[in-house]
């Protein structure tokens, strides 16, 4: 096999081709696979369900896509405009289900506060949070996870997550992403549509997606995309540039919160990077030299890759039968 190396270019896709062939497959998959009548996208102003939308729309035209709009509390408040643009330009229909309700009515919203509030002991109404990961490349082989209060006022207290804290965290903000998915099949059956997945190659790699929540669909057209090409994508497909501007955010917590700081580490440009050159075998000594790193944190970074995905396979898993 022919040695492969890491340029600026070495992540720039044919657009026009790519598109061409993801369409295909959409209409393929949609229609001769799974023998349905179009296509739901849960629609979040992001740049991958974006993305995803404008492909259906081309493979099966705006009259066959649906798209759901799924805000919550904690939302950013410009998602529902985010989303309403998106599904605008695509001149699809939409259907807007605030999922705010659902999570009070199972008491999310009070469970996460008690979580915090055993931290710290401040945190009333009113107050927002978010958690953060370290740095695990900065000279030590594990990462931790913190919670990062903001008080009306501005004030902020951080605290480090203990396992048990963490844990708990972690399954009360899957269950949004849960909720989510639960409301796009609803839709599915209700047209006789397939669900389309969002999820792209990073976070699949890394497992930066929900079991039966976001990490689900029925297909699957950006999947093998890295989240640069993803960009590139978007402004071939004409996506307002609003939505292309937008920094990628996990978008969970009621604090603001970039991807970066709550699971990657690095911006989205230089983890696909990272995680090509991981993939195939590139050398961290010319990923760095491109990126702007240094060799021996991109060695690192590599392990931590490694070490993820490894840990992450049972999201990946089919269910196990005897």
């Amino acid at each position: 096999m022919k040695k492969k190396h890491f340029t600026l270019d070495t992540l720039k896709i044919d657009c026009e081709s790519e598109s061409r062939r993801l369409v295909s497959f959409v209409r393929q998959a949609v229609g001769e696979v799974l023998h349905k009548q179009g296509a739901v996208v849960g629609v979040s102003g992001g740049i991958d369900s974006s993305v995803l939308a404008a492909l259906c729309v081309r493979a099966l035209g705006a009259k066959r896509v649906v798209a759901v709009l799924m805000p919550e509390r904690d939302s950013d408040p410009r998602t529902l405009g985010w989303s309403r643009l998106i599904a605008d330009s695509l001149g699809i229909r939409s259907f807007y289900r605030d999922i705010t309700p659902i999570l009070a009515a199972l008491g999310f919203y009070q469970d996460h506060a008690e979580v915090i509030r055993g931290l710290i002991p401040e945190y009333l109404e009113g107050w927002k949070s978010k958690m953060v990961i370290s740095d695990p490349t900065e000279n030590t082989e594990f990462a931790y996870f913190s919670i990062v209060a903001q008080a009306p006022d501005g004030t902020r207290i951080k605290r480090r997550l203990p396992a048990e804290a963490f844990l708990k965290i972690v399954a009360l903000s899957n269950f949004k992403q849960r909720t989510r998915k639960m409301l796009e099949y609803h839709y599915a059956d209700r047209f006789n549509y397939a669900v389309g997945g969002t999820s792209n190659r990073v976070e699949t790699d890394q497992g930066f997606f929900v079991k039966l929540g976001d990490g689900s669909g029925d297909f699957k057209p950006i999947a093998h995309l890295y989240k640069s090409q993803i960009f590139q994508l978007a402004e071939y497909l004409e996506i307002p540039e609003e939505i292309r501007r937008r920094p990628p955010s996990a978008d969970i917590h009621s604090l603001a919160q970039g991807q970066d700081e709550f699971f990657f580490v690095l911006p989205y440009e230089k983890m696909d990077a990272c995680i090509y050159g991981e993939l195939y075998g590139i050398p961290p000594e010319e990923v760095a030299e491109v990126i702007g790193l240094g060799a021996e944190k991109v060695s690192r970074i590599y392990r931590n890759i490694a070490v993820r995905r490894e840990r992450t396979e049972y999201l990946r898993a089919q269910p196990i039968y005897p």
